[in-house]
């Protein structure tokens, strides 16, 4: 078979399967795993932490806003807090991986990067997913619980967006845009973990974070814009085809601009403003720079957003520095 030929059911062949796999199999934490522990680990990603990081910054975002917005003075609670929103964030991450591998097990078996996970592979039955990620949604309860209601209230908010959007790519050419809203509440979930509330400035930056993750998961979508064409799974990258760097460099200028709108609305010191640039420099570099036609390139340029995370963290707490 050729590097592109299918099996005659319309799977994936095992050859090419294995080239494209984005499973790390060999990775230092997989061989540290029992062997019947490994399929859940790749169930959750625990091999890509990327989509924890970019689910858990937001939340660090929200909480280093608040700071620099003087909803709260520093102490050892911001500590704390912080260390939940990281257990939190790998549990409900993995749990929202567990429901998108079970809502698209019928097309990942199709995709060549996906095709060796652990449902279309067969190391993992429908059922033990199914309880597999009620476990994880336990955790995440657990950690919720030890917040103030307002933060609770908001978390279970988000819920709706989580629930929905592995199915977006079936229905709308934007299923981006649905991942920036589940994947971008943590702004307001940090925010409110200090201040017990919410007001317009947390708002403004979860709209920046939507922007952002439409411009990194349209990078992203381009690794696998050949398989969804076949198969008919929508994404921006789709859309856009050639005009994908100027929606790309759009998206994170839009996001940059939103930040500074947030940051005047909640009174930041003005020295955050420029503290923004070497995150703006990695987006630009990200729209202008990354070769859309190949994968690896895209992956690298999707994974060095949890630099830019940090940098937006920096600037933020360099604000909360000029809080009198």
């Amino acid at each position: 078979m050729s590097e592109h030929s299918e099996t005659n059911d319309g799977m994936v062949s095992a050859d090419r399967a294995a080239r494209a796999s984005d499973i790390q199999a060999e990775s230092r934490m997989m061989q540290a795993l029992p062997p019947a522990w490994r399929p859940y680990a790749r169930l959750a990603r625990l091999d890509r932490p990327i989509g924890t990081w970019l689910l858990l910054l937001p939340c660090w975002m929200g909480l280093a806003f608040a700071l620099a917005a003087g909803a709260a003075p520093f102490d050892w609670s911001v500590l704390w807090f912080a260390a939940l929103f990281a257990v939190g964030s790998l549990a409900m991450r993995g749990a929202g991986c567990v429901l998108n591998d079970i809502a698209d097990r019928d097309y990942d078996g199709r995709v060549a990067r996906t095709a060796l996970r652990p449902l279309p592979a067969g190391d993992v039955t429908l059922r033990q997913a199914i309880l597999f990620m009620l476990a994880l949604m336990a955790i995440g309860g657990a950690v919720l619980l030890q917040f103030n209601i307002t933060t609770m209230l908001v978390s279970l908010a988000s819920l709706p967006f989580v629930a929905i959007y592995p199915f977006m790519k079936r229905i709308t050419w934007w299923p981006q845009f649905f991942l920036g809203l589940a994947f971008n509440w943590g702004a307001l979930v940090g925010w409110t973990a200090l201040a017990d509330g919410l007001s317009l400035a947390p708002f403004l930056l979860y709209a920046a974070g939507i922007f952002w993750t439409l411009g990194y998961d349209t990078i992203y979508a381009h690794q696998d814009k050949e398989d969804d064409a076949l198969i008919g799974v929508k994404s921006t990258a789709r859309l856009f085809q050639e005009s994908s760097r100027r929606w790309i460099a759009s998206f994170y200028a839009a996001m940059i601009g939103w930040i500074v709108v947030a940051g005047f609305f909640a009174g930041l010191h003005w020295s955050f403003i420029p503290a923004l640039l070497p995150a703006a420099w990695m987006l630009m570099r990200q729209a202008t720079e990354t070769d859309l036609d190949d994968p690896e390139a895209c992956l690298a340029a999707f994974k060095q957003n949890r630099d830019v995370g940090f940098a937006l963290i920096a600037a933020f707490a360099l604000a909360a520095l000029f809080q009198p």
